[in-house]
């Protein structure tokens, strides 16, 4: 299967750059990562807190069959313009892996009408190195972030 969300990193930058195109139009695919509900579902994690403002901050948990926290993510908002820019930070912590420590990445998402029905999503995110990048690279990563967003494809072209 092809994968859709494409994963770009040059040798010794700190940084990916992550394509997709969706066959959504733009409202809906920023919809896709501002509103509670449905990121909680394209995710499979449960949305704590998600102040989407400059200077607003995220929590996101999500937990095993037996209720125990198994990962959650966190961050603050820096940069808030609807259909446009997301810029914020991105923490992992209580990680499966948790001998990884990825720390605080940088992430800049900016949303991009194609036609009416369809759009782009670049994300630019930053590593504090290359070795946490290359870490991150180590795990099955692409194939992680293609699957959550087919998932936010086929939920999100159910609200047309």
């Amino acid at each position: 299967m092809e994968r859709k969300t494409k994963v770009a990193a040059e040798d010794g930058k700190q940084e990916l750059i992550i394509t997709r195109e969706f066959d959504l139009p733009l409202e809906l695919l920023f919809k896709a990562y501002v509103e509670p509900e449905i990121v909680a579902q394209w995710m499979g994690t449960n949305v704590v807190k998600l102040e989407n403002k400059k200077h607003g901050s995220y929590q996101f948990e999500t937990s095993d069959a037996q209720g125990n926290v198994v990962l959650q993510i966190n961050g603050v908002i820096h940069e808030f313009v609807p259909n446009q820019t997301i810029t914020r930070t991105f923490e992992m912590r209580n990680t499966v892996a948790s001998a990884l420590r990825f720390g605080v990445q940088l992430e800049f998402l900016e949303f991009e009408k194609l036609t009416h029905d369809t759009s782009k999503l670049t994300m630019h995110v930053v590593y504090k190195s290359v070795t946490l990048r290359d870490q991150m690279l180590k795990l099955p990563f692409t194939q992680g972030i293609n699957m959550a967003h087919n998932r936010l494809q086929n939920i999100v072209s159910k609200l047309r």
